[in-house]
């Protein structure tokens, strides 16, 4: 039975590392090489195959048991938090078009550091000392990496930072605006309730900021119906990551996959360059292994802190939410 436990957990690791650099490289290829640049459309695209995807799997397979929206407030608060992450993803695949992937993941890897400025600015949540200093690796390293970065282009190197800064500020919300027994939702949930909310958004942005982007694809599909198959797939590979996410999770631990997400980033790398063999300096790989350092030592400074309880207490609620279901509360009392 324990062999074939880890046969399992292996197995989901290996299909979790598949998904995840697979989406990232055919996004790079349809963007870049391929020549499909609409990154909206395509973002809505993933987001209409979670939709479906994640209905499938909670409804009819009852992978995990379906969890209901109480209350306007908390669809709101949803909805927020699926506006920051389509910002996310669009940002992502924008920058995509014109960096390397190698260079794309050693943004990408300073998450953390994005992450302890919002949690302080929002929370005013003060981390130990030692958690703020080794994010200092993580930032010199993506200095180092852009300045031997032969590929370096300002505009995609500004989406990567956006991108990866409001990949940060989605995290922080979410621990915030979902803090609530009644309100937590796990991970294939809130992707049920968070994609069609990102379609809904996508769609009007896709056809007013990418013009007449369906006749495009269309003509394209006419041309060449590979495309169809390419989107398809890589939109089921989309989802794909956020199951095998919360699989990996489920079946190992949060911190296994903070740890398989360190190494990831640098697997992507590697094949990245076989694949595209985009040109890499010798001091834009000692600026990534730098930046990957920095997000282990900070990992590891994360776990210490939360053992031995070094973290400050100082902490500001944010309030507008609260001030929502103030309101709606009053409003159902004066109904009845």
């Amino acid at each position: 039975m324990k062999t074939n436990s880890k046969l399992f957990a292996f197995g989901l690791i290996a299909s979790w590392y598949s998904s995840n650099i697979g989406v990232l490289l055919l996004n790079k290829f349809l963007l870049s090489n391929y020549g499909f640049k609409y990154p909206i459309f395509l973002t809505m695209c993933h987001m209409t195959a979670c939709s479906l995807l994640s209905y499938i799997a909670i409804a009819w397979m009852k992978m995990v048991p379906m969890q209901t929206i109480r209350s306007r407030v908390q669809f709101l608060k949803i909805s927020a938090l699926s506006l920051v992450f389509c910002f996310s993803v669009v940002l992502g695949n924008i920058s995509l078009r014109f960096l390397a992937v190698s260079f794309n993941q050693a943004v990408g890897a300073t998450t953390p550091f994005f992450t302890a400025v919002f949690a302080y600015l929002m929370t005013f949540k003060r981390e130990a000392w030692l958690t703020y200093i080794t994010l200092v690796p993580v930032v010199t390293g993506v200095i180092i990496a852009s300045g031997g970065e032969p590929s370096f282009h300002l505009f995609g190197f500004i989406m990567c930072v956006s991108a990866t800064a409001a990949r940060a500020l989605k995290s922080v919300l979410q621990g915030i605006l979902l803090s609530s027994e009644g309100e937590k939702l796990n991970s294939m949930n809130l992707l049920l309730y968070m994609a069609p909310i990102a379609v809904v958004f996508l769609l009007p942005a896709a056809l007013i900021m990418e013009e007449n982007v369906v006749g495009i694809a269309l003509a394209l599909a006419r041309d060449d119906v590979k495309i169809i198959w390419y989107l398809l797939f890589n939109s089921a590979l989309a989802y794909f990551v956020n199951l095998t996410n919360f699989l990996v999770t489920k079946h190992t631990s949060a911190l296994t996959l903070q740890v398989l997400g360190n190494a990831k980033g640098a697997v992507a790398v590697v094949v990245s360059i076989l694949i595209f063999r985009n040109p890499v300096s010798v001091t834009g790989m000692l600026g990534y292994t730098l930046t990957v350092f920095g997000v282990v030592l900070y990992g590891e400074a994360k776990k210490r802190m939360a053992t031995s309880n070094w973290a400050g207490r100082g902490r500001v609620r944010f309030n507008f939410f609260y001030a929502l279901e103030a309101w709606e509360k009053g409003v159902s009392l004066r109904q009845s």
